[in-house]
């Protein structure tokens, strides 16, 4: 790639967890099927709970660090111990909060994202290049920089009471998680929950976390009322897989045990085997669904691997650190179901995939689905019982 010819600055950026030696050096903008993790990976300096092993450059910007190779380690680390990089929290501005979306290929128009970035690391997650237009990187960054939205509750509240609010399903984590480990402290997407209950405004849920069940009380008011469904992404039976593939995620057992719990609640559930990666996970599909319908879902639905932009390059430094001898494996059958490469961003084909393995997958979800009883619609949400909740300002409406 081409860089300044003079040489590069060398600059030291320091935070609370690492001092780190790198050169700021100007590129053109990355394409997403060549760029490469800025940081060589090594085994001793590995660091641990992230999927993401170091940054990658930012496609809209033209200057990215990069590590300095020779430059001494911290004086005070030894080396033989992993490394660990902390969450930091970072106040979001927005002044609005529900967000509408036109792809035909979601089922749902209205979303509600609490953080933007996700702590529970992905290495697969379509989500990462979000990331890159607040500044910051794909691969780290996204793991570790999360935008905080403190204000959701309050901005929620202000958006459902105006006449403008034409009431439809709202879904929590269209993008990133709402019940990420942060989730636990700040209690943004539980308050979100009791506005939305308040204004009975049906929603829907997408996590991978159990910490689900800590709002199960409103949960199962909610669902009483035919108020809300619960989809649960459950990706491997392997809690091996599941812990460098999503590092901070709920164990494959808890997120059973939460569809259980769930379910005997009276919360339609729904597992989400997604994604599925040719190679990797696409033999479990039969275990994930047998395993699902014991738990008490009610339903299943499955996503074929995206690799969007920015978060090729994360999933391939993934693989050749984690999976190397079934690297070339994975990424052919990957191919063979997107055209010969290595996504395919077009509606229609982009969450299913396209050729013989991609219609192989899709029958043997039929199939199972099916046997397990989980082939079923989902009962539609109930929006007659909305009512305009009071502004949190106080003010009073004329009419």
């Amino acid at each position: 790639m081409a860089t300044f010819k003079q040489p590069p600055l060398l600059v030291t950026r320091l935070n609370s967890h690492e001092s780190i030696f790198c050169y700021a050096v100007r590129h053109p903008s990355p394409d997403p099927e060549t760029s490469e993790m800025t940081t060589p990976d090594s085994p001793h300096r590995r660091i641990v709970g992230r999927a993401a092993q170091a940054h990658l450059p930012n496609r809209f910007e033209r200057v990215r660090l990069e590590v300095d190779p020779d430059a001494d380690l911290d004086p005070e680390d030894s080396g033989d111990s992993d490394r660990r990089v902390p969450t930091v929290l970072l106040p979001d501005a927005s002044r609005t909060i529900i967000r509408e979306n036109s792809s035909p290929d979601i089922s749902f128009r209205y979303s509600l994202n609490p953080y933007r970035g996700c702590e529970h690391g992905c290495a697969y997650c379509y989500a990462r290049p979000t990331h890159e237009t607040l500044g910051m990187d794909a691969a780290l960054d996204f793991e570790t920089k999360i935008v905080v939205k403190y204000d959701a509750p309050e901005l929620l509240r202000a958006e459902l009471a105006k006449r403008s609010w034409q009431v439809e399903p709202i879904v929590m984590s269209g993008v990133t998680d709402c019940y990420q480990p942060i989730e636990r402290q700040l209690e943004l997407t539980r308050r979100c929950l009791a506005v939305m209950l308040e204004a009975r405004q049906p929603v829907g849920i997408v996590t991978k976390n159990a910490l689900v069940l800590r709002d199960l009380d409103m949960l199962g008011e909610m669902a009483r009322r035919n108020l809300v469904c619960v989809n649960v992404s459950l990706t491997t039976l392997d809690p091996a897989l599941a812990r460098t593939m999503e590092p901070r995620t709920a164990s494959p057992q808890a997120r059973l045990r939460a569809i259980a719990e769930l379910s005997a609640a009276g919360v339609p559930t729904r597992v989400m085997t997604a994604p599925i990666i040719p190679g990797l996970n696409d033999h479990e599909i039969p275990k994930l669904l047998e395993a699902a319908s014991e738990a008490g879902a009610n339903g299943a639905a499955y996503v074929l691997l995206r690799l969007p932009l920015s978060v090729l390059p994360v999933f391939e430094a993934w693989l050749e650190q984690n999976r190397p001898l079934q690297r070339d494996r994975i990424r052919a059958l990957i191919r063979e179901t997107r055209g010969g490469a290595m996504n395919d961003a077009r509606f229609g084909s982009r969450m299913r995939g396209d050729g013989p393995y991609a219609q192989g997958i899709a029958r043997t979800f039929r199939v199972f689905a099916r046997k397990y009883g989980l082939d079923g619609e989902m009962p539609a949400l109930d929006c007659s019982q909305f009512v305009r909740p009071e502004p949190s300002d106080g003010q009073l409406r004329l009419f």
